[in-house]
């Protein structure tokens, strides 16, 4: 069966709802199968988008992004760094 991905809007309108249902007494099972996810995805949105609004979702995706990106920028300088430095002392 193919993973279907959710965009971290649908995280946080599926949490809302399982807030609401499991509020109404609702056990955790009834309301997964409900919002057609597992508990552990459950869990996992929870863990990652528990307390957020959608803006801030988005300003975090945002912040993960340019973080990967600044991180392969500084493991790329380091890298033309040490080809500098062993092309500058050939007798090491």
């Amino acid at each position: 069966m193919s993973k279907k991905r959710f965009m971290p809007e649908q995280i946080i309108a599926k949490l809302r709802e399982a807030e609401v249902e499991l509020a109404k007494g609702q056990a955790m099972g009834q309301v997964c199968q409900k919002l057609g996810v597992t508990e552990q995805t459950y869990y996992r949105g929870r863990k990652e988008y528990g307390g957020l609004k959608v803006d801030q979702a988005k300003r975090l995706k945002e912040l993960e992004r340019e973080n990967a990106r600044l991180k392969k920028l500084v493991a790329d300088q380091a890298l033309d760094m040490a080809i500098l430095k062993e092309a500058a002392n050939p007798n090491l």
